[in-house]
């Protein structure tokens, strides 16, 4: 049972950082967007792809990951998954940023450039390499 849920968590942290990655280059290409058409187009994609995919998935790596530990009892004596947790609670964050700027777009607020975005979208790639190597390494 225990590698079952294993392979659910992995699968739905899988699907929670394909949106991650992917949303913030939708941001990208929506804040370089100049007719309304564009724009339009840009604000279902987000709204979908965050609500449809983003969320679900955030939700099940979230109920897999708890249902581990209550499983494995003895993961949280160990630093690593301290350290893991905490990246999660910061990327739980982020989603959240990300929700927040969906909401932005969607009003016709927003107020970064393209640029800005580029640099929004590294965030959630430095944090997938560190939690690998948490959970590889086991570094503490």
């Amino acid at each position: 049972m225990l590698l079952w849920i294993k392979a659910f968590h992995i699968v739905s942290v899988v699907c929670w950082f394909a949106g991650l990655f992917y949303l913030p280059r939708l941001f990208v290409y929506h804040s370089m967007s100049e007719d309304a058409v564009s724009r339009e187009r840009f604000c279902t994609m987000e709204r979908k792809l965050y609500r449809g995919i983003m969320g679900p998935a955030m939700i099940a790596t979230l109920i897999f990951g708890i249902w581990l530990i209550a499983l494995v009892p003895g993961y949280m004596s160990q630093g690593w998954m301290h350290a893991k947790l905490t990246l999660v609670i910061l990327l739980i964050g982020y989603h959240h940023v990300c929700g927040a700027q969906v909401k932005r777009f969607a009003r016709g607020e927003n107020g970064r450039s393209h640029v800005f975005y580029r640099w929004f979208n590294e965030i959630p790639v430095l944090i997938l390499l560190a939690v690998v190597i948490l959970v590889v390494v086991k570094p503490f």
